[in-house]
């Protein structure tokens, strides 16, 4: 077949420079949030937050300009396994990890109402503009199915 009548695909993610995991796109206030002025060197446009933990690069776009998560103004999940995971009301994987320990889901039931309430400003205020929703269900399984604490 003719490559003229083949339809590219449509590009759906931008890769990480260092380690190749698709991005997650990222608005000019998340952006704003966690780098600082002087280390701003992204076009805000194609930013995009990697997700990987073990990965260095916390933001990069598309000319793989990238910022690593050390320069950040501040700690962020899963970068740094000690910030909160969820950024709009601060739970943690120690509070994870006690729900856990206690054998009931009263932190995290509180963090997923919470979630979807009005005050949640997930897209501006978490570093990858997500809701948490999905990354304290998981650490909570995690640690349920006797994963180790970070």
């Amino acid at each position: 077949m003719n490559k003229a009548f083949v339809r590219e695909p449509d590009r759906t993610a931008d890769y990480c420079p260092r380690c190749g995991s698709a991005g997650t796109p990222v608005g000019e206030e998340v952006v704003a949030r966690y780098v600082p002025e002087e280390k701003r060197n992204l076009d805000v446009q194609s930013a995009n937050f990697c997700p990987s933990p073990r990965c260095p690069v916390a933001y990069f776009d598309a000319m793989e300009r990238f910022i690593l998560a050390d320069e950040l103004s501040r700690p962020v999940y899963p970068k740094d396994p000690t910030a909160p995971i969820c950024a709009c009301f601060g739970l943690t994987q120690d509070d994870i990890a006690k729900d856990v320990e206690e054998g009931g889901v009263r932190r995290v039931k509180a963090i997923l109402e919470k979630a979807k309430s009005p005050d949640a400003r997930c897209s501006t205020t978490a570093a990858d503009g997500q809701c948490c929703t999905a990354h304290v269900q998981k650490r909570y399984m995690q640690l349920r199915n006797g994963g180790r604490h970070e």
